[in-house]
């Protein structure tokens, strides 16, 4: 699992300060965020959270969206663009895993080695898959709500104000729930990576 935080982490992260970069920011730049490099991105109460509870976090890019060049459109557009990652890296994975089941010996599937690389691949493609719909809960604080409140250029200021109140209700219900809420869609898609494996495998 450790392995699929650290890559779901640093895709996530690094996608939002790749994007902020591009539209004009340079705050992620200067301070070391441009890398695939988990350890920039590992927050670490975060990282052991989510390791022995199933929620965590990683370090936020701090940006300025004073400097993007539109605002609201480009402040939306850095907002969503880690749970984009998260789900492209899951795509990306299960091309990775179908070329593998197609091109590694049947035989070679006792291999220890190979059994451990399989389990791998799958956690990461499930665990970003999870957290890209879990990053889109319209919770203060989650990427989703940040991109809700670009969307009504600002106009759920007072709707956030009084949300952060009660925040720390809204996270445990989250936590207990949220796999009620994106279950459905999270199995949606994984079902729809299973048939791109298929495809690949069996064309």
């Amino acid at each position: 699992m450790i392995p699929a935080i650290l890559i779901a982490f640093a895709f996530h992260e690094f996608a939002h300060a790749f994007v902020a970069d591009k539209l004009g920011d340079d705050t992620p730049r200067y301070e070391g965020r441009l890398t695939l490099n988990p350890a920039n991105h590992i927050e670490p109460v975060g990282f052991l959270m989510i390791i022995i509870f199933g929620f965590g976090w990683a370090k936020p890019v701090r940006t300025n969206p004073s400097a993007y060049r539109n605002y609201y459109r480009d402040d939306f557009w850095v907002s969503i663009a880690g749970p984009i990652a998260n789900f492209l890296t899951s795509i990306l994975f299960t091309i990775i895993f179908a070329f593998f089941l197609k091109y590694v010996d049947i035989n070679m599937s006792q291999n220890s080695a190979i059994n451990v690389f399989y389990d791998m691949i799958n956690e990461v493609i499930t665990l970003n898959v999870l957290l890209g719909f879990f990053n889109l809960l319209p919770i203060p604080g989650f990427d989703g709500f940040h991109a809700l409140k670009d969307l009504f250029r600002g106009g759920l200021n007072n709707i956030e104000e009084k949300l952060w109140q009660i925040r720390p209700l809204l996270l445990i219900g989250a936590v207990y729930f949220a796999g009620n809420i994106i279950s459905a869609p999270a199995n949606l898609v994984i079902r729809w990576l299973s048939n791109i494996v298929n495809l690949i495998v069996f064309s």
